[in-house]
Formats: structure tokens, C-alpha cells, sequence
């Protein structure tokens, strides 16, 4: 957003604030956010996808008789002014709810994030589309049973988010974004298998195209020749893509909003121990180049790190302004929204299991005879967010004398995240976040049931 469009919307909200305080809003809130977008994907050396987009709108929160009202909107003039002031009105005339929103003045101070200087600006699209091939190239010269790529991308993203409010609160937040990755077929006879190799950050000029395509190489070949294993209880290692699907998955349970409404089982259970010592769950608004790291939440709560798990003890569940009132504490400053139009929620930051001090070697040493799970799917019909169930599609790799041996696919893991989560032996040093802000090191879940041949 340059510095032309900054001055256009203050003054669009300037004078949005004035409209609604002379049609009787008590108090008013503001939420801008917008996103430039480019992408390029190429499958076989061509140029498969290409895309340029912007995107942004505004939402106002006011309060009216109390109760309050919301609207949204993506034009920006005198109309738009009239027709948001009208939802809100028609909005808080029909809000029945018990327990209101409340718009925050601020607070006093606010943490500032340590983030690297992004050079995405600096990159034409032609090199962009050039990085691509690169990558495409590295990828298909690893090895001659590498034959074809399912896709390779790159793509960059922009984004800004204003929160104002009729208390003077002001609130700017930019962020950028490049990822990268390679997802390549090999074969070898009448066996295929895939592979995935992803970066993520800020700069471009920090990616690896040759590290890229040799890794998703790397990662299809290993795969090759994949069987499934007999039926039956082994000890696991969930690498630290699986563990990160599974805490990503069940991220909601940590969630006071989803507790107070009884679709999380640890409502009340602060100050309990549900985890074995060796977890630590860590919420990390202010992680260096996180990509969720902010000075403020959704509300204009100032942002703070916090261990949701410590030691494996619950200390804290994740809260908004709403939520910790209703429970009589403080926010943790987790309320999120998903876009401009988007409600106020409950969410995780950047959200991770604290990394330990083993390597994924050691774990498998100290495992010996077992499985390691690099990949489960399946996590929308095959997992229950309530109760902690899942059953998913895996593959991943024997673990034989303390090291990975021959692939395995076609195999169900079935557990419990709750139990999981005492059942945890050890965890890795192995954390990545590799363009998610939900990640994990890989960890010795101990023994889980295991459906295959």
C-alpha cells in the first residue's frame, strides 16, 4: 500500500467516523485489509498458471443501544459511507445475544516484531517465472527416474491491515510473503511416487532452486517401491510434517471460544497436567518472521508470547476480549480474523510445539524396531475436532535397528490427540515452519495402532 492509497483511506475512515458518531453509533471500529497477489506454476517446462491479483475491503463494528451491530464493504466513497452506517443499525437491531462485543480502547504499549527487510518489490515477474524454471530444472536433473513434475510455483503476497477505532486507537500492520516449491513424479518400472519440497520467507534471493529441486527429488525417489506393513501396535515417530497436520488439526481444542461452547474437552482443566513433561506448547505472536507474528491481535489487544503447555501442564487456554471476560481473566490476545468480512474468532498465532534437544536420529535409535509416519491425509473425514479421534491415510518409512529403512504407504494410524499428547516420549530439535505458522518437531509418540496388509 503506497503512500498515496494511506492517505486516501485515513481520510475515507476520518470521515466514516464522523458519519457514524452523527448517526448515533456510541462507538465504532474499523477493520481494512488488503493483498496483492502473484503466482506462476509451471507443469512440464510450460507455463501452466499465471496469476496478478488484488484484493481489500473494510468492516465496521459500532455499537448501538448497547448492542452491536457489523457491516462490510469494498467500495469506498459517500455511498459506501451511508450503506455501512445502515448495516450496522440493521445489524445491532436484530443482535440478541446475551453477552455483546465490545470494541477496545487500546493499550498502552505494544511490542514491536523482528522481522527480516523483504526484497519481493525488487523482483520482476519475468524472473520470478525464471526462479521457477530453475527450480523446475533442478528438480527433473536430480535423477533420470524423476520424469515429470506434478507442479512447480512460485508465488509472493502483500498484504496490509488497519484497525481503528473511535477512541483513537490506530493500528498498521505489513507483511510479505514468497513460497516456492517443487512437487515432482518419479518411476521406476510399474512404480510411481511423489515427492514435495517447499521454502518460505521474505526474500527471494535467500531461495535455493538446485537445495529445492533436490530435496523434492529426493523425497519422491525415497518413496519408490512403498508396501504396506502388517496390522498391528508399533512404536511411532510422527515427523515433523505429520505431527504439524495432526496440532494444526486439532489446534481448535486449545480454543476458550470452542471450550465455553463445549466443542473442546479441556474446558475447566487449567492448572492440569495433559501432556507428558516433554511437551511444551508454545503461542508466538511476536516469533521473528513469523507468519503470523503481529504487535496486535484482531481486537487491538497487544500481542504476547505465552506457553498454552508448559512442561505438560495446561496453562492457559487461547483468548479474546470476549472470552476471557466471560471467564473472568485476561485476554491472551487471540482473536483473529479470518479477512475484512470475517467475524472476530479465536485462533492460534504462531503455534508450535517447543523443540527439544534430540536429534530425528536419536529418536530413531532410541525407537530401535518401529514406523516412522512423514505424511498423513485424510484429516477433514478422518479426524473428529471434538472428541480427538483420528484415523488417517499414511505412509512414511520402517524404522529397523535404530534407522530409516524401506518405505511404507497404504497404511491407517489411529489415535486419540489427547492421549497422544501424554503418550509423547520425546521430541526432536527438528522444528520448520516451511510457510505454515502451526508446525512441529518430530516426536516419539510411543505406541499407536497401525491397520495395513
Amino acid at each position: 500500500m503506497d503512500n498515496k492509497k494511506n492517505t486516501q483511506m485515513d481520510a475515507f475512515i476520518d470521515r466514516l467516523f464522523a458519519a457514524a458518531k452523527e448517526a448515533g453509533l456510541e462507538t465504532a471500529e474499523v477493520y481494512y485489509s488488503e493483498s496483492e497477489a502473484f503466482s506462476v506454476g509451471l507443469m512440464n517446462r510450460e507455463v501452466d498458471s499465471y496469476e496478478v491479483s488484488t484484493s481489500g475491503g473494510l468492516s465496521l463494528r459500532g455499537t448501538v443501544n448497547g448492542r452491536m451491530g457489523y457491516a462490510a464493504t469494498e467500495a469506498f466513497d459517500d455511498e459506501a459511507i451511508a450503506q455501512l452506517i445502515g448495516g450496522v443499525k440493521e445489524s445491532a437491531a436484530l443482535n440478541e445475544a446475551e453477552e455483546q462485543d465490545e470494541i477496545f480502547a487500546g493499550d498502552a504499549v505494544y511490542p514491536e516484531v523482528q522481522r527480516t527487510e523483504s526484497d519481493l518489490d525488487s523482483w520482476s515477474a519475468e524472473q520470478k517465472i525464471a526462479l521457477a524454471h530453475a527450480v523446475e530444472e533442478a528438480t527433473l536433473a536430480r535423477d533420470a527416474r524423476v520424469t515429470q513434475t506434478q507442479g512447480v510455483a512460485v508465488s509472493t503476497s502483500r498484504g496490509r491491515r488497519i484497525l481503528r477505532n473511535s477512541y483513537g486507537l490506530n493500528l498498521h500492520r505489513d507483511g510479505e510473503m514468497c513460497v516456492v516449491y517443487a512437487a515432482p513424479i518419479a518411476k521406476e518400472g510399474e512404480d510411481t511416487s511423489t515427492g514435495f519440497k517447499i521454502a518460505a520467507g521474505r526474500r527471494l534471493d535467500a531461495v535455493n532452486a538446485e537445495e529445492i529441486g533436490a530435496g523434492a527429488a529426493d523425497d519422491a525417489l525415497s518413496m519408490l517401491h512403498a508396501r504396506p506393513v502388517a496390522s498391528g501396535e508399533y512404536r511411532v515417530i510422527l515427523r515433523r510434517e505429520a505431527m504439524g497436520d495432526l496440532l494444526a488439526t486439532f489446534s481448535g481444542v486449545f480454543s476458550a471460544e470452542n471450550a465455553q461452547q463445549k466443542l473442546s474437552l479441556l474446558a475447566g482443566r487449567e492448572g492440569e497436567k495433559i501432556a507428558a513433561d516433554t511437551v511444551t506448547l508454545m503461542d508466538d505472536p511476536l516469533l521473528p518472521d513469523g507468519f503470523a507474528s503481529s504487535p496486535f491481535d484482531g481486537e487491538g489487544s497487544a500481542s504476547r508470547t505465552k506457553a498454552v503447555i508448559d512442561c505438560g501442564t495446561l496453562t492457559t487456554l487461547l483468548h479474546s476480549r470476549k472470552t476471557a471476560k466471560k471467564q473472568g481473566v485476561e485476554t491472551t490476545g487471540n482473536a483473529i480474523r479470518a479477512g475484512y468480512a470475517a467475524p472476530v474468532h479465536v485462533g492460534p498465532t504462531n503455534f508450535f510445539i517447543k523443540p527439544g534437544e534430540k536429534t530425528l536420529d536419536a529418536l530413531m535409535a532410541e525407537v530401535g524396531e518401529g514406523l516412522m509416519i512423514t505424511d498423513v491425509s485424510g484429516l477433514h473425514a478422518g479426524a473428529n475436532a471434538i472428541s480427538g479421534d483420528f484415523s488417517l491415510l499414511s505412509k512414511g518409512f520402517v524404522i529397523h535397528e535404530g534407522k530409516q529403512a524401506g518405505p511404507v504407504e497404504q497404511i491407517t494410524v489411529a489415535g486419540n490427540f489427547y492421549d497422544l499428547l501424554k503418550q509423547i516420549r520425546a521430541v526432536a530439535d527438528d522444528l520448520r515452519f516451511e510457510g505454515r505458522s502451526i508446525a512441529s518437531p518430530s516426536v516419539d509418540a510411543g505406541v499407536m495402532k497401525v491397520s495395513g496388509k
